[in-house]
């Protein structure tokens, strides 16, 4: 077993703060689009503050959410290697401020300022390590520790091992969508994770999880739905 050493979040400020022409800062109240799948991938965005989800509709009007970001998250970056078009819708879920950093300006950082670039590759190497962990959670893992480790990774779980709050509130049609399931197989495990004690609901909306739901995760049963 490796050890693993715990990472501070970069704090990209003091970076995007020597970048003045060809960035914009821009307010997004909760439920607007920052972009929309199809349309020209000109920009990369950064998410100072707030919580974004991308999602992607298929030709027969499905659609699935790829992930949830938070503070500190890029996206978009998709530019940056030859797409034309954004492959995913962004969302805002919350009220969000966003920093656009035109293609070509962040194309000239990135070879200019190695410190910079060298944080933004491992940065994006930690999330594509999340992505095939998640391919891997579809294959193999029933959809109970499916949204087992969805609502840990959304609350966060393993930075303090202590139980926060997911916020916003993730609808239940939200998180079938990202496990894979039907809302009335996320209805059903929310009430026995709840029974359980997984996790608690408050007046104001939020859900936090506690480390109990660990046990779902590490568990090697659970049904196959």
């Amino acid at each position: 077993m490796t050890n693993k050493k715990k990472t501070r979040p970069v704090d990209w400020e003091p970076f995007l703060a020597g970048i003045s022409s060809g960035k914009t800062v821009i307010e997004y109240g909760a439920n607007r689009t920052v972009f929309w799948q199809g349309e020209p991938a000109d920009s990369v965005f950064y998410l100072r503050r707030g919580k974004v989800k991308l999602s992607v509709t298929s030709h027969q009007g499905k659609e699935a959410i790829v992930a949830i970001l938070g503070d500190g998250d890029f996206f978009g970056e998709g530019c940056l290697a030859g797409q034309s078009l954004r492959i995913a819708t962004a969302t805002a879920m919350t009220d969000c401020t966003l920093a656009r950093i035109e293609k070509a300006l962040m194309a000239r950082t990135l070879h200019e300022q190695h410190d910079f670039s060298e944080l933004f590759v491992v940065h994006l190497l930690s999330r594509n390590i999340r992505y095939e962990a998640d391919l891997v959670d579809q294959l193999f893992n029933s959809s109970e520790k499916r949204l087992a480790r969805m609502l840990l990774l959304l609350a966060h779980f393993g930075k303090e091992s202590r139980a926060e709050t997911v916020v916003p509130r993730v609808s239940q049609d939200n998180l079938a969508q990202m496990v894979g399931t039907t809302r009335s197989r996320v209805s059903h495990f929310m009430n026995k994770f709840r029974e359980l004690g997984f996790i608690d609901y408050s007046d104001s909306g939020g859900l936090t999880v506690h480390s109990g739901l660990l046990s779902v995760v590490l568990n090697d049963g659970g049904e196959q739905h």
